[in-house]
């Protein structure tokens, strides 16, 4: 019997972590041999670019309501973190102990998630500051996005993965990169309101601000229930940055600013001090502070198959000129597209779950053109 595997352009537009995820599942995919190009505005080595939000996530896995509502979140999200679980051993992932606060009583057989992370338990009264009431303890995984994105991007590169830098207008500029015969995965994350032929009017900003601080008495991450603003990610062991912590945060919707506010820091400061007082030690050190935008979207993160009739001049007539020859722009040809967006502040804890699904869409239709 003939092992030879289905050759299949893809074509991956973003380089978060969305789209990385994606792209190394598929070119470890052991029935397509996928030929795979990213293309991004913005690429791993720009960590310092306000323009996109991967490296400035906390990137720990932890519960959200989506996760409990929606049955095809909780899967990506169990994915991802038994994935991540199991990474622990090679060092990009780390083990995080965590305490969760809460105002009101807990019971931790109503919490959706409590079968997902690890010795999960209720922690002691002596053990919850005032003005909480009770609290959970459990460990979660953590990652760190300056280590673990240029991760992925060496090992996509080594299975002869080609990337490149383009700042992407329109869906026409990638006719030609695409193929009458290719498939798009689009993960361009809030990119993908102003694209010209996706332009999803769903998707908007959630503003994020936090601190990067340098806090050897920090040695837990600590949550407090029902408040987003209000979090510290503790950062174990990490050779780039040890003994670091994220002090977060805001949650502010359809917030577009990324400038710097530093009343809202002192803020954020104050509320983080108040959970652990060690950040007031003479050791600690206010190393860096962050703004991003959390590509969120109404209705849920967008996962689906979408076919388009490309040159888009049939539908929008103000498309700006891609610099192909007339006879090539004038050439119909359908795209088939899976969009892969709108994760919101979840990207790195449904990365796998979902890249795994964009994958199984994918194969799908690497099968029907091969059946046709």
């Amino acid at each position: 019997m003939s092992t030879t595997k289905t050759e299949q352009s893809l074509v991956v537009l973003g380089a978060g972590v969305l789209g990385l995820t994606i792209a190394y599942l598929a070119a470890l995919a052991d029935d397509v041999s996928f030929n795979i190009r990213v293309i991004a505005r913005d690429l791993p080595e720009d960590m310092d670019s306000q323009a996109w939000t991967s490296p400035y996530a906390g990137a720990n896995w932890s519960p959200m309501e989506l996760g409990g509502r929606d049955e095809r979140v909780r899967h990506w999200e169990e994915k991802t973190f038994n994935k991540l679980w199991d990474m622990i051993p090679t060092g990009l992932v780390k083990r995080l102990p965590t305490k969760l606060y809460t105002a009101r009583g807990i019971n931790i057989s109503d919490l959706w998630w409590k079968d997902l992370v690890q010795n999960i338990r209720m922690l002691s009264p002596s053990d919850v500051p005032e003005p909480f009431k009770a609290g959970v303890a459990f460990d979660t995984v953590s990652v760190n996005p300056t280590e673990y994105l240029p991760w992925l991007q060496s090992e996509l590169t080594s299975c002869g993965v080609t990337f490149e830098r383009r700042n992407v207008r329109s869906l026409d500029e990638l006719k030609s990169l695409v193929g009458p015969d290719g498939i798009l995965v689009n993960a361009s994350s809030l990119g993908s309101r102003s694209i010209i032929g996706v332009e999803d009017t769903k998707l908007y900003p959630i503003r994020g601000q936090t601190i990067l601080v340098h806090a050897p008495g920090l040695q837990e991450c600590l949550l407090v229930d029902s408040d987003r603003r209000s979090y510290i990610h503790h950062s174990p062991s990490w050779k780039s940055q040890p003994d670091t912590a994220i002090l977060g945060g805001t949650f502010q919707q359809r917030n577009w600013d990324t400038s710097l506010d530093m009343q809202i820091a002192r803020g954020i400061f104050d509320r983080c001090a108040a959970l652990a007082p060690c950040l007031k030690s003479a050791e600690s050190r206010i190393l860096k502070h962050n703004v991003g935008l959390r590509p969120a979207r109404e209705e849920g993160p967008r996962v689906e198959l979408e076919r388009i009739a490309l040159p888009l001049q049939s539908t929008h007539d103000l498309v700006p000129w891609n610099g192909s020859s007339a006879s090539n722009c004038d050439r119909e040809q359908a795209i088939l597209i899976v969009h892969a967006y709108g994760f919101g502040p979840a990207g790195y804890q449904r990365s796998w779950g979902a890249a795994e699904e964009v994958l199984e869409l994918v194969k799908a239709q690497v099968t029907l053109k091969q059946n046709i």
